[in-house]
Formats: C-alpha cells, sequence, structure tokens
C-alpha cells in the first residue's frame, strides 16, 4: 500500500481568500472536516437537519491513524478523559452457558492503552467545542437542492433560505442525501452484508460493569453493553438476513415486529430486551453494509466519511476513517482548486478506506456465525484467544501516514503538530 511520507509534505500553503464551503453534516466526519478547513483559512458553515448534537450514544473506537488527527486537534486528552475501560468481552452459548471471557482488544484487533473507545456524543462533542467560535452552525435544518455552475454550487435549504458556496462537501452518513442529489439512488453504492440489527439503552438491572455479554445462535446475537456501573446499558439484537427489510425501514412498527419474531424463541436475557424494546425511545435499526463507490465527487461536491465509504460497525472503523478521511480532505484542498483538491483526495486515502473495509467481507463476520458449524468454529477460536496475550493492533488502523499540517497564515490558533 502506498503511504504517505509526510517529510515530503511540508510547504508553504498559498491559499484563496474567503473560500467557502458547505459542509452538510455535523457528526464525526462533518465537524472534523469543518476544523480543518477552518484552520486552512475557509469560511465553513455546517448544516444539520437534528435540533441539536445527539449526546451520549452508543460507543465507537479511534485507533491507529486517526489517533494522530485527534492528537493533533488538541482534542487526545479529552478523550482520553472519556474513554470507556471496557474490560471483558463474554461469549454465550445459546443455552446461556459461558463460552469464553477475553479481553476485548483481542477480538477487535485494537491496542490496550494506546486506542480509545468513547461515546459516540463524547467525541462530536470534543470536535464541535474544538471548533464552534470559527465556524457556523445551521441546525434543525437541511440541504433541498443542490446547483452547480461554474461558480460555485447554489443551495436551497428547506428552512427556506438560499446561498452560494465555492465547495459542498456532503457529511451526511450513510444514507445521504448529497450523495441520491448528486450521483443516485443508494442502492448503486450500498453493499448489503447480509445482517440487520437493533440498538437502543435499557435500565442496567443485569449487575454488569465496563463490560459486554453477548449470547450467540446461529444468524442471532444480543449483546449487553455496560459502559459504567450504573449507566444505562447499550443492547444491540443482531441477526442475519437474506435481503435488505425494506418495509421495516419504512415503518418504525415493522422494524419492531421483525427484531421480536425473529428473537421469539430466544433465551437468555432476550425476552427482557424484547420488551424494553418495544417501549425504547431511542430505537436505531438498520441493514449492515458498506458504501463503496467508483469516485468521491463530482463537480464542487464532495463526500467524506461514511457518506463516501461507510465500512460498516462489524469493521470497527467508521469513526477512525470519519477523521482520517476529513484531515485528508483538508489538506488536499489546502493549496488547490477543488478538482486537484478532491482527485489528491482520492488518490491519498482510497487504499486506506478499501483495506479497512476489507476486515470484513459478505457473509464473513466473524463474530455473528450463521451456522451451526461456524458457531462452533467461531466458539474454538474464543477459547484459544482466551489465553493469548494483548493484541498488536491490525495493520489495517495505522496504513497510512498523515501528511503534515501546515497553518495558514494569519490563523490566530493552530493544533498540534510533531
Amino acid at each position: 500500500m502506498t503511504r504517505t511520507d509526510p517529510s515530503r509534505d511540508i510547504r508553504t500553503v498559498r491559499t484563496t481568500p474567503g473560500r467557502t464551503v458547505l459542509i452538510s453534516g455535523a457528526g464525526v466526519a462533518g465537524t472534523a472536516l469543518a476544523f480543518w478547513l477552518n484552520r486552512y483559512g475557509w469560511a465553513v458553515t455546517v448544516v444539520e437537519k437534528a435540533a441539536a448534537l445527539r449526546i451520549g450514544g452508543y460507543p465507537v473506537d479511534v485507533r491507529g491513524t486517526a489517533l494522530e488527527v485527534v492528537r493533533r486537534m488538541g482534542i487526545l486528552p479529552r478523550l482520553r478523559d472519556a474513554h470507556i475501560d471496557l474490560r471483558r468481552l463474554t461469549f454465550l452459548d445459546e443455552d446461556g452457558g459461558e463460552v469464553a471471557s477475553v479481553a476485548p482488544h483481542t477480538v477487535t484487533g485494537g491496542v490496550a492503552g494506546r486506542d480509545l473507545e468513547v461515546r459516540r456524543g463524547d467525541l462530536t462533542d470534543a470536535l464541535r467545542t474544538a471548533v464552534h467560535d470559527d465556524v457556523e452552525f445551521l441546525f434543525d435544518d437541511s440541504v433541498d437542492t443542490l446547483d452547480q455552475s461554474g461558480h460555485g454550487v447554489d443551495i436551497t435549504f428547506r428552512g427556506g433560505g438560499r446561498r452560494t458556496f465555492d465547495v459542498v462537501v456532503g457529511a451526511d452518513g450513510l444514507h445521504s442525501r448529497t450523495r441520491a442529489l448528486l450521483f443516485g439512488p443508494e442502492e448503486l453504492f450500498h453493499r448489503y452484508l447480509g445482517y440487520c440489527f437493533a440498538g437502543f439503552t435499557l435500565r442496567n438491572t443485569f449487575g454488569l460493569s465496563h463490560e459486554t455479554v453477548m449470547w450467540n445462535a446461529p444468524g442471532r446475537a444480543a449483546a449487553l453493553y455496560a459502559v459504567g456501573d450504573n449507566d444505562d446499558v447499550h443492547a444491540l439484537l443482531n441477526f442475519a438476513h437474506p435481503e435488505p427489510p425494506y418495509e421495516a425501514f419504512r415503518n418504525p412498527e415493522s422494524r419492531r415486529d421483525l427484531v421480536t419474531a425473529v428473537f421469539a424463541d430466544a433465551g437468555w436475557e432476550v425476552p427482557g430486551m424484547l420488551a424494553a424494546l418495544r417501549d425504547a425511545d431511542d430505537l436505531f435499526f438498520d441493514a449492515v453494509g458498506q458504501i463503496r463507490m467508483p469516485r468521491w465527487s463530482s463537480g464542487r461536491v464532495a463526500l467524506v466519511g461514511d457518506a463516501a465509504y461507510a465500512p460498516s460497525f462489524l469493521t470497527g472503523q467508521g469513526s477512525s476513517l470519519a477523521l482520517v478521511g476529513a484531515y485528508m480532505l483538508a489538506a488536499s484542498l489546502a493549496d488547490r482548486d477543488h478538482a486537484a483538491g478532491f482527485a489528491a483526495y482520492e488518490h491519498h486515502t482510497r487504499a486506506f478506506v478499501t483495506v479497512n473495509q476489507d476486515l470484513v467481507g459478505e457473509g464473513d463476520a466473524t463474530l455473528f456465525p450463521t451456522t451451526a458449524r461456524a458457531l462452533e468454529h467461531r466458539n474454538d477460536m474464543l477459547r484459544s484467544l482466551s489465553a493469548m496475550p494483548p493484541a498488536e493492533g491490525r495493520p489495517a488502523h495505522s496504513a497510512l501516514t498523515l501528511p503534515a499540517f501546515v497553518p495558514v497564515a494569519g490563523q490566530a490558533r493552530s493544533p498540534n503538530t510533531r
């Protein structure tokens, strides 16, 4: 894989004054991109359809190259303070008996004491705090139409406003509206991996602390993830499904009915989880899939993060790819016009994205076997892992070296660099 040598990337950045960018989406990718483009002298506006940033949320990982991104942003100490110290990962068989209890990093490929796991809301809050004084945020609004001309992108907002920007970036997630407006329906780029999942929170009545317990049957998994001692528990119900259940995506009651039917005869704590599912006000249901695109930009509009290259939660690399992709896109635009910048972004980032997406293949989710034979094979592997030394990290996580950040002259603040 091609690696970027930062020693060959030290240069004087000459920016074009007053360049404007609209970023659609205030998640990890969008807010990180806002940070870096602001540091390169851009006037940045972020539009977010939610009324406010979501707090809490399911834990996400920051590993490998992404750790260097957050270090350069100056938010690594805050994220270290927010780190979730997951100490144990226990697997149960269909009858609720223990199969193995292992150190989490032996399964995830992370490195204990170095990699981070934080609530998604803690990460997005740290990112926004780092940039909120310098960037315009428009909440409770979204892009309705975009029209490219030779001199910019004309935007109509759902709230009724109209503005023109030099560049627009879609950082609006797996089901990106920006991508649909620019490239066409999601089905053209979505690679379904054969699973669906439901996630929600419930009270910690299980005596769990800093641990995950996962029950498995062929094609089905139920997990309880306790991030602390008294906090609510994150519940996950994951199951194999031959095709995406489109009706469940459209109808909240259909998704609850589907999950309940799939797990109707399950034991362990699953009946209580299904009861909580019915009343959950934070239920998130989706297919497990990736976004694979031949190109990430068209004209003056580009995509970043899950909108361009969602890797799926099976890789554990969604947030890390978002952070690295945002850094690389901003660096590529620093002293280039949009056409050359977007081309450089793809050239220097695609191999890193691909090797991380390839951590999992269709029907190849090691933790979620679909047959009894595959489940027994996985259990044998877990029993052997319990006796193994800590993981040293997967090469894919660190398979790109970041180019150096060169501060823009006149900027009041610059992030930490080597």
